[in-house]
């Protein structure tokens, strides 16, 4: 109890010490961006005179979420606090019923949600927090809901890089010795600088999660630790077939340049053997909500009126009237569109499913010149 305590008082301290310092820029001129068949101005930027973040990622959203945290921290704290002061020990019968539950495990993001259900079976329960496919993932803001979802959780698998920082938020405003954090960025030793944080369409990616998501159920579930084990095994063999069409996409189409809107496929389109031509510029503005630079925009274009990519990609979870202005040429100039996504596409995908979806949509773009704009 006196430890909750403690924590409430350095979450108001922390509250205080950032909400006075807010200022509110307005950037020029401000971008019309369509989340959902929804239209609204991004150009708003929200930001806290603190210590700057390890990287500019759409920062005034950023912002935003880790304020939105904030305000479902002190609630749940005081809920803690509450449960904390009135628990009773449970009965023996109460002990048994509890002993039976499965065990309760998030994903940050579907994808990893949908590995913990396969490596977990019958004795896992694993949801998602982030998983409609209409809508962008970076804009997400955590609700008193996620943060108590969060909580109750023995199991967690987050992105990192930046891209899921809330579940670090309320993990830290609510830690737990019994629950289990797997974060990919730690898992694969990535350093905070990366780039490119869609780490999910790297292939040696999922293996490494499936063997942690393994051992960290072993941990809380020592009784079924071989078929926590057995099962990631199985799931990593499941890959094969996608491992299988990278490797005689890149043997049949060695080098095919492409253009992207943001690097959301970046990994699989470098397993594949694909030369992404887009500048690095232009697709890391696109993803932090930022108006490319007029030179980046002018090459862009060219890339479609002198026929210079074979494949256009671009984020289907979110489109602007500069993206839909580069389908169009794209279209109008027989190149051929693949939409790629953050979240996995529901229902009727797992992740293996949807990963070889994707391969196969570039190999009927390349070989075919049909497009496959959504899944």
């Amino acid at each position: 109890m006196v430890q909750v305590q403690h924590r409430i008082v350095e979450v108001q301290q922390r509250r205080r010490e950032l909400e006075p310092q807010h200022e509110v820029h307005v950037l020029a001129p401000p971008r019309l961006r369509q989340l959902n068949g929804n239209d609204y101005h991004n150009g708003v930027h929200f930001q806290y005179h603190a210590a700057p973040r390890r990287f500019p990622i759409r920062e005034y959203k950023v912002m935003r979420i880790r304020s939105g945290v904030l305000a479902v921290a002190l609630p749940l704290a005081a809920a803690l606090l509450a449960s904390a002061c009135s628990s009773s020990p449970a009965s023996p019968g109460q002990a048994a019923a509890v002993s039976t539950t499965k065990i309760t495990a998030i994903g940050a993001e579907n994808e990893y949600a949908d590995v913990i259900s396969q490596v977990g079976g019958k004795y896992v329960q694993a949801s998602a927090i982030m998983s409609n496919p209409n809508t962008d993932p970076h804009t997400f803001e955590a609700s008193p809901a996620v943060a108590r979802e969060i909580t109750a959780a023995k199991l967690i698998v987050q992105n990192g890089v930046g891209y899921d920082d809330w579940a670090t938020t309320i993990e830290n405003a609510a830690p737990s010795d019994g629950r289990k954090v797997i974060d990919v960025q730690q898992l694969l030793g990535l350093p905070d600088s990366t780039p490119n944080r869609h780490l999910w369409y790297r292939p040696t990616t999922m293996p490494a999660v499936a063997n942690a998501i393994a051992a960290a159920l072993g941990q809380v579930d020592p009784a079924h630790a071989s078929y926590y084990k057995a099962n990631a095994t199985s799931f990593i063999t499941s890959l094969t077939a996608w491992d299988n069409a990278i490797a005689a996409f890149k043997t049949a189409h060695p080098g095919i340049a492409v253009a992207t809107t943001e690097p959301v496929a970046d990994y699989m389109l470098q397993a594949v053997g694909m030369d992404n031509v887009t500048p690095w510029t232009f697709q890391a503005d696109i993803m932090n909500g930022t108006d490319p630079s007029p030179q980046d925009v002018a090459f862009q274009k060219s890339l479609f009126t002198q026929h210079k990519v074979k494949v256009f990609l671009y984020n289907q979870q979110v489109t602007d009237s500069l993206t839909e202005s580069y389908i169009k040429l794209a279209e109008d100039n027989g190149i051929p569109v693949v939409g790629v996504y953050e979240t996995m596409p529901t229902p009727g995908y797992t992740y293996q499913s949807w990963m070889l979806a994707e391969v196969n949509a570039l190999n009927k773009a390349v070989t075919a010149k049909v497009s496959t704009e959504k899944l």
